[in-house]
C-alpha cells in the first residue's frame, strides 16, 4: 500500500470513528422511514465525493432529511464551508459545532445557498411517493451537484432527473444495514442493496 492510498485510508477510519459517536437517530416515527446511515458507509460515500472534487473547503453542503446528521456532519469534517441539516422530526436536533438545523418540512428550505445536496430520504416503502418531495427540491435548488442514495430497485429517479435537467450516474452500491428499530421488524437484522447516484445538470 503507498502513502496516499494508506493516507486515505486513515483518514477514512477518523471519519467513520467520528460519525460514530454522534448521538444516535431516535428512530421513533415510522411513517419518516428513519434508518440510519452507519458511520463506516458514510465515510466511503463522503469519501467518494472528495475524490471527484465535489467537495472542498468552498463547498456549501445541504443535507435534506437528515436524520441525526451524520451525512451533513461528515461532509463538515471533510472540510465544507457551511453545512446545514434539513430535518423534519425535532429530536434528531443536536448541537454540533459548525452545523446549522434547519427544523421542518423539505419544501421550507429555500433551495439557495447551496453547491452540494448529500440524501438519504425516505424512499415511499411506507408513504408512496414520499422521496418525491426531496427529490424536487433538490433538483429545483441552485445545487451544482446531487448526491442521492436510494434502493437499488427503484427505477422512477433517473427519468425524474432528466425530466428536470439533470444527468445522473451510479458512483456507489452496497448493502444497507436495517437494524430490527420498529415493532413491525423481526428480531433480526436485514440489509437492502442501495446504489448512490451523482446528478449534475444537463
Amino acid at each position: 500500500m503507498d502513502f496516499v492510498s494508506l493516507g486515505l485510508l486513515m483518514r477514512l477510519r477518523h471519519l467513520a470513528m467520528e460519525l460514530s459517536k454522534l448521538p444516535p437517530h431516535p428512530h421513533l416515527d415510522v411513517s419518516l422511514e428513519q434508518y440510519a446511515t452507519e458511520g463506516d458507509f458514510a465515510a466511503r460515500w463522503i469519501a467518494e465525493i472528495v475524490q471527484r472534487g465535489d467537495l472542498d473547503e468552498r463547498t456549501r453542503v445541504v443535507d435534506l432529511g437528515a436524520g441525526n446528521g451524520i451525512l451533513g456532519i461528515g461532509c463538515h469534517l471533510a472540510g465544507a464551508v457551511s453545512t446545514l441539516l434539513v430535518e423534519k422530526d425535532q429530536r434528531c436536533q443536536h448541537d454540533y459545532e459548525g452545523v446549522e438545523w434547519l427544523i421542518g418540512d423539505v419544501q421550507e428550505w429555500s433551495g439557495g445557498d447551496v453547491d452540494l445536496i448529500i440524501m438519504n430520504p425516505p424512499w415511499g416503502a411506507q408513504v408512496a411517493m414520499a422521496d418525491r418531495p426531496f427529490l424536487e427540491a433538490a433538483f429545483n435548488s441552485e445545487a451544482g451537484v446531487v448526491y442521492l442514495l436510494h434502493s437499488a430497485k427503484a427505477t422512477h429517479v433517473l427519468p425524474l432527473a432528466e425530466s428536470m435537467g439533470w444527468e445522473g450516474e451510479l458512483v456507489l452500491g452496497g448493502a444497507f444495514r436495517l437494524p430490527p428499530q420498529y415493532e413491525h421488524h423481526q428480531s433480526r437484522e436485514g440489509t437492502t442493496e442501495v446504489s448512490i447516484w451523482r446528478f449534475i445538470r444537463n
